[in-house]
């Protein structure tokens, strides 16, 4: 029975338990479409390209397993590259699909051609052209491994279009390759001696977790490691809720500013335990400016080469086994490292953002009503830009995974279609997607896509007619600023027009009461409320100047 290479691919996805590919439909994927229609995997129509990777890049970021995206040749491919990229930094599997014109006009100017393989190649752990029918099997296979081994990321295939119409080959492969299971790999026993001699013999050690701890699902050992050996740990801004924000043991989220690793303890420690750590998300110069800290890797790859971080022991393997076995050689320590004044800083913010009802909102008053009305499992996303400084440094998260931020190449845009993937992976939990009005008509389009999906999450709009972080940023440089203020749409009428319930606020209990019945409601929502940016992001004199790029 002839089979082409579009149905086959089709196959191959089925087969890597792919459930949806969101994205835009072209001239150049009409077969990969009609094979498409007719499998298991739902086909998602989006509004804009950028906006499907977008739900793609937060869905591996979810599972575990690569998001799908595609888009057709030209245009297509070149609106997928931000998202692509968000993925390939923020290490979240995720496989693009690309149409390509017919192989026979590569080699000559033609009508909407580039070399997308070399647009992709600085973007993406691997990508491929299928330049034959007979290694589509083999291309998807390595396509979904690469994208979903450590460090996960994105990966590329290019599908030209005569290549996906033509039959795959008797004498080749026809069937999808098998998907085999990745080996829990663990460090050598004697490398987790050497760290365990350096833990239990250090007076002030201190953790610093990342993004790989969550990615591992190894929370669950991180918290038990901590609890026995009493060793606190901080976290980045994608490592939230890696610690129960309510625990003793957690130092909070380092890295916003100079001063926050003083006030977490780092200054005072003897030895620094990374796991998990991600260089991509705070630079070690930060934390180990003069490159005298005693430093342990645990991690899922090899360090990255960098004159600041330079551990004495690497423990590379699966991270949960690691931190169990590392648990076990280290419950008899002694530990006495870290600083709560960070923590307390942001404890005491909040205690007074609670009386405060001044209007046009405070950032941390906004943020406050937003927890009180979630769970611990609940989600909230954030979009970039000055109010992500805000979730970063004061969201008191309560478990891994429930805070969705763009960290790694921090692109404007984020917020609605990863709370549409968020809703999608997670249907019983609220979410609540954070957005300034610049990052919000970004991917505003993905409204529609939100609402004929149902999922139902709140899109609350912080709203102050500017790009807030660059005033900041030039307020602090140049004592005015520039090139920053703009007008909005009726963000209401907006929304409405969209079919969705839409609200204006006009007081902190207008807020709260509006947040409350959206939440209730089985529909997303979009929720409009005017802030004061004018306190500065600093909890602390003290903390001194930004460090992060927005």
């Amino acid at each position: 029975m002839s089979v082409t290479a579009a149905e086959l691919l089709v196959r191959c996805l089925e087969s890597e338990g792919v459930e949806y590919v969101f994205g835009i439909p072209g001239e150049e994927t009409l077969d990969l479409s009609a094979a498409l229609a007719d499998s298991a995997i739902r086909f998602v129509p989006v509004r804009h390209e950028q906006g499907g990777a977008f739900i793609a890049d937060v869905y591996g970021r979810l599972t575990g397993r690569a998001g799908v995206c595609l888009g057709t040749l030209g245009p297509g491919a070149t609106n997928l590259v931000t998202a692509v990229a968000d993925a390939y930094l923020d290490r979240a599997p995720l496989v693009a699909l690309t149409g390509q014109a017919d192989l026979e006009r590569q080699h000559k100017e033609s009508h909407q051609y580039i070399d997308v393989v070399s647009l992709m190649r600085p973007i993406t752990k691997w990508n491929a052209r299928l330049s034959d029918p007979a290694i589509t099997a083999e291309v998807v296979r390595k396509a979904f491994k690469v994208a979903e081994s450590e460090k996960p990321g994105a990966t590329h295939l290019e599908l030209p279009e005569d290549v996906m119409a033509a039959e795959v080959p008797e004498d080749a492969q026809r069937e999808p390759l098998t998907r085999t299971p990745v080996p829990v790999v663990e460090p050598p026993a004697r490398l987790l001696l050497d760290a365990a001699a350096l833990i239990n013999s250090a007076a002030r050690p201190i953790v610093l977790a990342g993004n790989g701890v969550a990615r591992a699902r190894a929370a669950p050992a991180l918290r038990e490691f901590s609890r026995a050996t009493g060793i606190p740990v901080a976290e980045t801004f994608m490592g939230k809720g890696l610690m129960d924000a309510e625990s003793d043991r957690a130092l909070g989220a380092v890295g916003l500013q100079a001063g926050d690793f003083d006030m977490a303890g780092f200054d005072d420690a003897d030895l620094v335990i990374a796991v998990g750590y991600d260089l991509v998300e705070h630079s070690p110069a930060l934390w180990n400016p003069n490159r005298d800290r005693r430093i342990i890797c645990i991690d899922s790859v090899p360090a990255e080469t960098d004159e600041n971080f330079l551990p004495e022991v690497e423990l590379i393997g699966d991270l949960y086994a690691t931190l169990s076995r590392l648990t076990e050689e280290c419950r008899s320590t002694t530990s006495s490292g870290g600083s709560q004044r960070l923590r307390e800083a942001v404890i005491g913010r909040l205690e007074v953002a609670g009386s405060d009802d001044s209007f046009p909102i405070r950032p941390a008053r906004a943020l406050l009503e937003i927890r009180r009305l979630l769970d611990r499992e609940d989600i909230l996303v954030s979009d970039v830009g000055l109010h992500k400084l805000w979730i970063g440094r004061l969201w008191p998260a309560r478990a891994p995974n429930t805070v969705l931020i763009a960290n790694g190449l921090a692109g404007m845009g984020f917020a609605v279609p990863a709370a549409i993937a968020a809703k999608l992976v997670r249907p019983n939990r609220k979410v609540v997607a954070v957005s300034g009005d610049g990052g919000f008509l970004m991917n505003a389009q993905e409204l529609e896509t939100a609402k004929r999906l149902g999922t139902a999450f709140v899109n609350v709009i912080w709203e102050n007619r500017q790009y807030g972080s660059i005033v900041w940023k030039q307020e602090k440089r140049f004592g005015r600023h520039f090139g920053t203020d703009f007008e909005n749409p009726d963000f209401v009428r907006f929304g409405e027009s969209f079919g969705l319930p839409a609200w204006r606020c006009d007081s902190v209990a207008d807020y709260r009461r509006r947040l409350a019945e959206a939440l209730a409601l089985d529909e997303p929502s979009l929720i409009v409320v005017p802030v004061d940016y004018s306190p500065e992001i600093a909890i602390a004199a003290e903390l001194g100047a930004e460090t992060v790029r927005i």
